[in-house]
């Protein structure tokens, strides 16, 4: 059970409580010669890319088996709880990432597919899977380091699934739930202050103009943002991120 207060709701979320981030994929070569991001899968979130430059594509495994979708500007490509997904810079590929689930994904709502016995080990993934502040070169030697780590662990996955074996990738999927089991009331809290919230509104929203009764409309009114940080190190790429509450800054911890 979580203690103390939940949070409180986003004051101005984005429409449906969507996460936002722009990305520019890694141009760093992986042991496998393509250049591009750290493999990982969302445990309930659902990510879309929308493609605004350049080009590369998105690899990922489900049980559609291994898929290499190209990307290029004007592409848009989602994949579903469960989905490793690996971004891959073909030239100058800059995506911008809406998330489901705004808060859940800062909050640990991803696992890297790093090897078996570094998900086994709560203390190790931790360890691996964290980068120091800022963005200086220390942050940069991290970021990479742990792209590679979760390339080693998505190179099996994926020889695996090509040879019609599916036990690796299940037994990742088991992992990474064992691994966020205990933020998961967190995770529901956040999920009741932001996406459920922006939900219910709506829903009360549709029961007002049912009896005639158009007072939220009084409320009306515009908001603006820009990036409060760029060149981030995010899991695929470069990122750019927003100040709003429940966007990419994590939310305060209930």
């Amino acid at each position: 059970m979580v203690s103390g207060p939940e949070p409180a709701g986003p004051a101005h979320p984005l429409p449906g409580a969507i996460g936002l981030s722009h990305l520019t994929a890694y141009d760093w070569e992986a042991a496998d010669g393509v250049c591009g991001g750290s493999p990982h899968l969302h445990l309930v979130c659902t990510e879309a890319y929308v493609v605004t430059g350049g080009r590369g594509a998105v690899q990922t495994l489900s049980r559609d088996g291994f898929r290499d979708i190209p990307l290029q500007a004007g592409s848009v490509a989602w994949f579903t709880p469960g989905t490793v997904h690996r971004m891959v810079q073909g030239g100058d590929l800059r995506v911008t990432v809406l998330m489901q689930n705004s808060g859940l994904p800062e909050a640990g709502d991803a696992v890297f597919t790093f090897p078996p016995e570094v998900l086994a080990d709560p203390g190790a993934y931790a360890a691996a899977a964290g980068l120091p502040p800022g963005t200086g070169p220390e942050t940069e030697a991290a970021a990479r380091r742990r792209r590679d780590l979760a390339v080693e662990g998505y190179l099996g996955l994926r020889e695996a699934l090509a040879a019609g074996d599916a036990g690796p990738y299940r037994e990742f999927q088991r992992a990474a739930a064992r691994l966020v089991r205990d933020k998961v009331p967190t995770w529901r809290a956040l999920w009741r202050a932001g996406a459920l919230a922006a939900a219910e509104r709506t829903g009360a929203q549709l029961d007002a103009l049912a009896d005639g009764d158009p007072a939220h409309l009084a409320e009306a009114t515009a908001h603006q943002a820009a990036p409060a940080r760029l060149g981030g190190y995010g899991m695929c790429g470069r990122r750019d991120e927003y100040a709003l509450p429940g966007t990419t800054p994590p939310f305060p911890a209930p």
